[in-house]
């Protein structure tokens, strides 16, 4: 799945408002502010902060 650039231009962190970075092998979108990535599930951006993952050092 290729998330749709528009919905990517729109789409935020909902913890600090900043910038998300599609990472296609993960389904993930990922806020390099907060290390956090917002998993893809069924095509649909899950954006609930206690949904995300805490990325780890080498990831972020």
């Amino acid at each position: 799945m290729t998330i749709d650039k528009k919905l990517l231009a729109i789409l935020v962190c909902p913890v600090c408002k900043g910038d998300l970075v599609y990472e296609e092998g993960a389904q993930e979108l990922i806020c390099r502010i907060d290390k956090l990535a917002y998993p893809i599930r069924d095509d649909i951006p899950v954006m609930l902060s206690s949904e995300a993952r805490q990325l780890d050092n080498s990831e972020g």
